[in-house]
């Protein structure tokens, strides 16, 4: 059985509450060992505030990419079927194209830092129609002043956001959603290797 996703418990814990909701999307609950929900609390929460008050300022890009290659380790010992894939820089952004989207059509997730008045992480679930079904882990509980992102709680194992490509390509790190400067862009692509489909293959036909 599957659990719904959750919210951060504080202002600060949207990176591992996001990678946690990544696992409870992809796997059963049996599926999940405990020291996989350990280690992710455990390597993130590493950044520091401005006072020298560990974890007030989230969860930084290395402790992201550590994350990653742990859960790549921990899959190929075969202890739970999991992979994953760090993207940094021009390849992070909302496209047909692109890497993320590809991840999406193919039964992955996707961990992705973007701007929500300051950076942010949430948890990509799917594509629909030019939009994207995300789970964002702050909780609110009003209407955005844009009127083309909408809230929901119809999907509390999948989503609860949807919201237009556009939004994510920004550089503007004001914008909602924006994804921001290309060169500071970050994401985690994560799949359950048991329900991960690969691209049929192309046959070329010469005349």
């Amino acid at each position: 059985m599957k659990n719904p996703l959750h919210y951060q418990l504080s202002e600060y814990d949207c990176g591992p509450t996001s990678m946690l909701n990544a696992l409870a999307c992809l796997f059963e609950r049996e599926e999940i060992p405990p020291e996989a929900i350990r280690n992710i609390m455990l390597y993130c929460l590493d950044c520091h505030s401005k006072d020298g008050i560990p974890g007030k300022r989230g969860t930084s890009r290395a402790a992201m990419m550590f994350l990653c290659n742990w859960l790549n380790e921990y899959g190929e010992l075969g202890i739970m079927p999991v992979s994953s894939e760090y993207l940094s820089g021009s390849s992070v952004y909302i496209s047909e194209e692109s890497r993320i989207n590809h991840a999406l059509n193919h039964g992955g997730v996707a961990v992705v830092r973007l701007y929500l008045e300051e950076e942010h992480y949430v948890l990509i679930t799917g594509i629909r129609d030019g939009k994207v079904l995300m789970f964002d882990p702050y909780y609110w509980d009003k209407p955005f002043e844009q009127k083309d992102i909408i809230l929901t709680e119809d999907h509390p194992k999948e989503y609860n956001r949807i919201v237009p490509f556009q939004y994510f390509n920004q550089e503007d790190e004001k914008g909602v959603y924006a994804l921001g400067p290309t060169d500071e862009r970050e994401a985690v692509l994560v799949f359950n290797d048991k329900t991960k489909t690969v691209p049929e293959e192309v046959i070329e036909y010469f005349i």
